[in-house]
């Protein structure tokens, strides 16, 4: 009999070469207003459809599977893969199985020194991703990294400052909003008015652990950064985009290993408590999805204003409809469920017209460091939670 939950991992891997698959990854809705959702239904011609090719790009580290929707979401907006480098034989196996068309690079270097590449992705271990970002902007490349983007205070301060030296972008892909499609609705629902001023947003990011499938490097604070510096970032970014906000503090903050005490320097919870000048947040983070629910996490977010507020249920809406991206809106006339099975996933597109043009349509480029600041900042005053066995 199937397995009747998600193993999420291997859902990236595998099914991101089907049309179903392809709809789960990619986007972001209108600048000022981002994680893979289970497979639902979707319009096949709106799925196939990619934009001609108008950038260049290639891939370098490949040790999360979010790499295969990175990919995915830059070809549908219009760039052309040409290569890729990796040093894990098992990766680049299943890697170039499903991306035939992009040739293996002998080396990085081979990569950085090609003048026709305009754009650089890698999914490469956390704590390397900042200075290959540094290296690729110094080449005179764009750059795309999978959350977290940056996993050190110290690592922001560098990329900040290369980056304002290169006029490259750095850009992070906050999947929770770019790939889920009731977070773009939501986006354009907020933008239109639709619940008045927002106030606060509550982000809930559980996930299921799939010991087996995990690497050495998962379990190590020093290569991901900290529960909420890895899947907080979601959070900050969504919190940013949906208040407003421009200037944050961390009100309070914890993290705690409460239930994995073979993995010591793992982090399996973290919450925090935000505030701006844009409204406030609440983040909780875990790792205690259990196997009974049929998705890798049960996604949430509410987002209040001062006329309504809007409920996403990113991944499944457990005992209710069947699939992902679900959206719930009540205002001061009705509660209505919104359909968001058909809204377009546009952060690739929008990050190639960056690419060619020199703007910030996909995202800001403050507005991606400030999120990563916030988590990072959250992590390193969190209070370290300890309960009694």
């Amino acid at each position: 009999m199937e397995n009747p939950h998600f193993d999420r991992r291997r859902f990236i891997r595998d099914t991101v070469a089907t049309a179903a698959g392809l709809a789960v990854f990619s986007a972001l809705p209108q600048q000022g207003l981002a994680s893979p959702a289970e497979p639902v239904e979707h319009n096949q011609a709106q799925i196939r459809k990619r934009m001609a090719p108008r950038i260049r790009f290639s891939v370098i580290g490949i040790n999360h599977g979010h790499i295969y929707a990175q990919a995915e979401a830059v070809m549908r907006g219009g760039g052309e893969f040409v290569s890729f480098y990796a040093k894990e034989p098992d990766l680049v196996k299943a890697f170039a199985k499903r991306f035939p068309q992009a040739k293996l690079a002998r080396s990085e270097k081979e990569i950085l020194e090609d003048n026709s590449i305009h754009l650089v992705l890698s999914s490469i271990i956390p704590s390397e991703r900042a200075p290959l970002g540094i290296r690729v902007m110094r080449h005179g490349k764009d750059y795309m990294a999978d959350k977290p983007g940056i996993t050190t205070l110290e690592q922001l301060a560098e990329v900040r400052r290369v980056q304002q030296e290169t006029n490259r972008i750095y850009s992070i892909m906050y999947s929770e909003r770019f790939e889920n499609r009731a977070t773009v609705k939501a986006g354009e629902l907020v933008k239109a008015g639709a619940i008045g001023k927002v106030i606060q947003t509550i982000g809930l990011g559980p996930h299921r652990m799939n010991v087996d499938s995990r690497p050495e490097w998962f379990f190590d604070r020093k290569y991901f950064g900290g529960i909420i510096c890895d899947i907080g970032s979601h959070q900050f970014d969504q919190y940013l985009y949906f208040t407003g906000t421009n200037k944050a503090e961390i009100v309070a903050s914890q993290v705690g290993n409460v239930n994995h005490p073979q993995y010591p320097k793992f982090e399996d919870f973290g919450d925090v408590m935000v505030r701006g000048d844009g409204g406030t947040g609440y983040i909780r983070v875990d790792w205690f999805t259990p196997d009974g629910l049929k998705s890798w996490g049960d996604g949430r977010l509410t987002i209040l204003g001062t006329d309504g507020f809007i409920e996403i249920r990113k991944n499944i809406d457990i005992a209710g409809r069947e699939g992902g991206n679900h959206l719930f809106l009540t205002d001061n006339k009705e509660t209505r469920y919104i359909d968001c099975s058909q809204v377009e996933l546009p952060y690739g597109r929008q990050l190639v017209d960056d690419v060619v043009n020199r703007t910030e349509t996909a995202m800001t480029q403050e507005h991606c460091f400030l999120a990563t600041e916030l988590a990072l900042k959250a992590q390193q005053q969190a209070h370290k939670l300890t309960l009694k066995a």
